[in-house]
């Protein structure tokens, strides 16, 4: 990402460019992002290609002015952070399903990022209702947050397992068995375990079999819902989901209504999300089995 880009990204996300890559910097950077750039699924029911290539993400975060889930929000969003000075590694994660079950390989992306100061922090902005501030890596206790309680901690082993995963281009993925958690972290919300993390760094073409998986696959949940959300300047959350949209104030109390006509969902997208649309999307059907 060159000089302008990354200004052009800063514009898009209403941040000052930061005079060195501290973690205060960090700390805006990361809430401004998720207080303007959407997380949402609606390239998958568009039929619009998710290709993991640094301009393509940014034509679409930037130039397109959409969002995306987490390996284009996080994938974008740490080669912003790369262009400003800070040192990123982009870690992979397997999302805690039930009963406590692990997702795929490659399941989610997040960031290691390391500001001047030598610390290593979890940066997140692709994983929905999640911390609005980035969480130390190395602190074992609780950590508050607008988003909740969040704690970082060593992973011990996954007794339910991991669940299998068909092949995916090229033989990408295979058929995996229980993991001993050895090395890797548990990222938890208000007591629950939310992900696991590796700690290798990883590159961003990596992730491409997961996005084919969560794309195309049936057994996805990103393939059966429409989704679209942002933090609110108020610490709360506003969620399209399909056509309802859910208002969460920052103490948790929930509103939802629906939309009566497809222009006022149109209008939703556009004065809630930012987001231009032709027509209002719908769940695609016959998704490819993953």
């Amino acid at each position: 990402m060159d000089s302008a880009q990354a200004d052009a990204y800063l514009r898009r996300i209403g941040a000052a460019r930061p005079h060195r890559p501290s973690a205060e910097a960090l700390r805006e950077l990361h809430l401004r992002h998720l207080r303007t750039v959407p997380f949402e699924n609606l390239s998958i029911h568009l039929g619009e290609e998710i290709v993991l290539e640094e301009e393509r993400l940014l034509d679409k975060v930037v130039g397109r002015r959409r969002g995306g889930f987490c390996y284009e929000l996080n994938g974008a969003f740490g080669a912003l952070l790369a262009s400003l000075g800070f040192e990123v590694a982009l870690l992979a994660g397997r999302v805690y399903g039930n009963e406590g079950r692990l997702g795929i390989p490659y399941d989610h992306l997040a960031l290691r990022v390391c500001t001047a100061d030598g610390t290593d922090w979890l940066a997140d902005v692709g994983f929905g209702a999640h911390s609005h501030f980035p969480l130390a890596l190395a602190e074992r206790g609780e950590q508050k947050d607008p988003g909740g309680t969040f704690r970082v901690t060593e992973a011990g082993p996954d007794l339910a397992g991991v669940t299998g995963a068909a092949a995916g281009p090229a033989g990408v993925m295979g058929a995996v068995g229980p993991a001993d958690g050895g090395g890797d972290l548990d990222v938890l919300r208000d007591g629950g375990p939310q992900y696991r993390l590796e700690t290798r760094p990883r590159a961003l073409g990596d992730f491409t079999g997961g996005a084919w998986w969560h794309s195309t696959s049936p057994r996805s949940h990103f393939t059966r819902s429409l989704v679209c959300s942002l933090v609110t300047e108020d610490g709360g959350r506003i969620t399209l989901g399909g056509r309802a949209l859910t208002t969460t104030s920052p103490d948790g109390r929930k509103e939802t209504r629906e939309p009566a006509t497809d222009e006022e969902v149109l209008a939703l997208y556009r004065e809630g999300f930012g987001i231009e649309l032709a027509a209002v999307p719908t769940v695609r059907q016959g998704n490819r089995a993953g």
